[in-house]
C-alpha cells in the first residue's frame, strides 16, 4: 500500500510539473511580437510582412500575434540599424533588406555586384540554391535566424534631365543613392555625382531639383508618385537587385516550442513566394504593364540594348572586382556559376 501510494505521489508530481512546465513554455509567449518593415502594405514588401503575420496567427489558432511596424519606426526611420535592433531584441521580426543589412553583414553585397543578375531567373538561382543556404548560415551565425526569402526588385534609374542610354550620359548627375559604400562606388565609376540619403530627405531634393535622379524598383514609381518630382526620364537597366530576408531574433526563436518554430518557418515560407510574385507583377509579362503604366505619366522609357547594357557593365567592372574580395572570393564564384548555369 505505501509503494501505491508513494507511485501516485511521484504520478502526481511528474503532472503537475508538466503541467506547470507547459505552462510555464504558454507564460513565456508575449502577448505580441513586433515586426519591422522598410515599407507597409499596399507595397509587395509590406504585403509579404502581413501575409506572413496572418499565416502565423492562423495557424497557431492565435498562440503568435505579430503587429507590423513599417517605415523602420521601431528604431525612428534609420534603416541601417535595423539588423543590430535584431540582435538586440528591439526587434523580434523582420523582413528586411539585403542592402540595408550589407553593413553588418558584408556577404549580402553580393546582391549589389553591379550586372551580377541579368534576369529574375538569376536571382533565382542565388537565393532559391546553395548561395542562397551559404548566406542563411552566415546571416544566422551574426545573430538572428533567416527563415525565406522575399524582393524588392531590380533597382532601376530614373531622371528628371534626359534618357540615360550609356555612362557618358550619367556625367556630373546628381543622384540619390541608399546608404551603402557599394552603391556610391557604382556611380563614381559612372561618372556621376552619388549622394546619400534618406528617402524621407530624397523627396524635396528631387522636387526642388537639387538631385536630379534616383534609384529604386518600378513597383515604387506609381506608389511615391516619382513623376511627381521631376522624374521624367526612366532606365531599365536592372544594374542590382534587392532580395529580402524574412528573420527571427534568436532568443524569440528559441522561446517558441518546436512544433511553432516550423509553423513560423513554413509560413514565411508561403509569404516569401506569394509576396515575390507580387513584386515581379507587371514586368515578367511580354508587354510589361508596369512600364506602360510610368509611360501614362508623362514619362520616357528606356530599355537598353544588350551593347548598351554592355558598356556599364565594362564601366563598372572595377568596382565589382574591388568588392568581390569585401563579399569574398569564393561566395561570388560561386554566384557566378550559379548565374551561368541557371534555367532560363
Amino acid at each position: 500500500m505505501k509503494f501505491r501510494r508513494t507511485v501516485l505521489g511521484l504520478a502526481l508530481a511528474a503532472t503537475a510539473l508538466a503541467f506547470g512546465t507547459g505552462a510555464m513554455a504558454q507564460a513565456a509567449y508575449k502577448p505580441e511580437y513586433k515586426m519591422s518593415l522598410v515599407l507597409g502594405p499596399p507595397l509587395p514588401w509590406g504585403t509579404g510582412g502581413k501575409i506572413w503575420a496572418d499565416l502565423v496567427k492562423e495557424r497557431t489558432a492565435g498562440r503568435i500575434n505579430i503587429k507590423l511596424y513599417p517605415g523602420v519606426s521601431l528604431i525612428q526611420g534609420d534603416q541601417t540599424r535595423e539588423f543590430s535592433a535584431l540582435r538586440q531584441g528591439v526587434i523580434d521580426m523582420a523582413v528586411g533588406s539585403t542592402i540595408n543589412w550589407s553593413p553588418q553583414v558584408k556577404e549580402l553585397n553580393l546582391f549589389s555586384m553591379p550586372f551580377l543578375m541579368p534576369d529574375y531567373a538569376a536571382i533565382d538561382a542565388l537565393t532559391q540554391g546553395e548561395v542562397g543556404k551559404k548566406i542563411f548560415q552566415t546571416v544566422e551565425k551574426a545573430g538572428v535566424v533567416p527563415l525565406a526569402w522575399g524582393e524588392n526588385g531590380f533597382r532601376e534609374l530614373s531622371n528628371s534631365k534626359k534618357p540615360i542610354k550609356s555612362p557618358e550620359d550619367l556625367k556630373g548627375m546628381k543622384i540619390r543613392v541608399v546608404g551603402s559604400p557599394l552603391f556610391t562606388d557604382i556611380f563614381t565609376a559612372l561618372g556621376a555625382n552619388p549622394t546619400q540619403m534618406s528617402w524621407a530627405d530624397a523627396q524635396p531634393a528631387l522636387a526642388s531639383g537639387a538631385v536630379d535622379g534616383q534609384e529604386n524598383p518600378m513597383v515604387l514609381f506609381p506608389v511615391l508618385k516619382l513623376h511627381n518630382v521631376g522624374q521624367k526620364f526612366v532606365t531599365t537597366w536592372g544594374y542590382v537587385a534587392d532580395p529580402l530576408i524574412f528573420v527571427v531574433n534568436k532568443e524569440i526563436w528559441n522561446s517558441w516550442t518546436p512544433a511553432d518554430r516550423e509553423i513560423v518557418r513554413q509560413a514565411a515560407i508561403d509569404a516569401g513566394k506569394q509576396e515575390i510574385a507580387i513584386a515581379r507583377k507587371g514586368l515578367v509579362e511580354a508587354d510589361k504593364p508596369l512600364l506602360k503604366e510610368v509611360a501614362g505619366f508623362g514619362v520616357t522609357i528606356t530599355q537598353l540594348t544588350p551593347a548598351e547594357r554592355e558598356a556599364f557593365v565594362k564601366a563598372t567592372r572595377p568596382v565589382y572586382n574591388k568588392w568581390k574580395k569585401t563579399v569574398g572570393v569564393d561566395l561570388v564564384n560561386a554566384a557566378e556559376k550559379a548565374v551561368a548555369a541557371r534555367k532560363k
